[in-house]
């Protein structure tokens, strides 16, 4: 048995702002753009890697959830708490200066971590925690 990861998730509250900074900035291609009641899910993955997609979604995907639960959901979202994830580079200090550049909220400079990787961290226009590490034997 062979197990992958396909796709993630990851929550935005401005699908648009959101497309310019992981497609413009990180780089990423878009894959899928679709919309349903309102609602925008954007697939977007990186060229080298075609059988991993990151879907950005609504915060809450469910067109009938409470209005109690939209709120809650874009409160977590505003604080960061909702999702991360860490991409892999391979040099962390040129995509920390591009990503800067580019107006990225963030979090860590670059710093080489104990267990073995250089990394950096922004978030991204919603507030998502983004980590980007390099192996330090690169």
């Amino acid at each position: 048995m062979d197990v992958k990861i396909s796709q993630c998730f990851i929550a935005v509250d401005d699908p648009d702002k959101a497309l310019a900074f992981y497609r413009d900035v990180l780089g990423l291609e878009v894959r899928n753009d679709v919309g349903f009641e309102g609602m925008r899910w954007i697939t977007v993955g990186s060229p080298t890697q075609p059988d991993v997609e990151i879907v950005l979604e609504p915060p809450v995907a469910d067109p009938n959830a409470p209005a109690a639960d939209r709120l809650a959901a874009a409160e977590l979202l505003a604080k960061g708490l909702l999702r991360g994830v860490i991409f892999r580079t391979d040099d962390c200090d040129a995509t920390f200066e591009r990503i800067r550049a580019a107006g990225a909220e963030v979090i860590q400079e670059p710093m080489d971590q104990p267990y073995g990787v250089r990394d950096c961290a922004f978030r991204d226009p919603s507030g998502n925690l983004l980590r980007f590490n390099q192996p330090r034997n690169q």
